[in-house]
């Protein structure tokens, strides 16, 4: 995490905890314009099923959020991660830090 911001560093930390207090298969975390934090994990029942990153941003939009400056997922799916719930709420260009359940980072996917 060493090459992150340290606010992007916190948003790595913020989705590993997540994830690792429930053992879900995915942690994400978002910044919202203001600098506030919110963080969420995988969310698997019968009739429902929601990403990490996905219960985030409902997670800051339930707080009012007007926008968002950068997300991260943590998660050891080999797969690409969909940014799309990042994208419709908060536009283009904004970053998605992806990491391992280690907090190295993979990949950073802009929306």
């Amino acid at each position: 995490m060493s090459d992150l911001s340290a606010e992007d560093a916190k948003l790595v930390t913020l989705a590993r905890a997540a994830r690792a207090r429930t053992r879900a298969a995915e942690g994400a975390a978002v910044r919202d314009s203001d600098g506030r934090t919110y963080s969420a994990c995988t969310v698997v029942l019968d009739t429902v099923g929601l990403t990490a990153l996905q219960l985030a941003v409902a997670m800051a939009l339930s707080s009012g959020v007007k926008g968002l400056e950068a997300a991260a997922v943590v998660t050891d799916a080999p797969d690409g991660v969909d940014v799309n719930v990042v994208r419709h709420f908060a536009g283009a260009a904004i970053p998605v830090v992806v990491a391992n359940g280690t907090g190295e980072v993979r990949d950073v996917v802009h929306t």
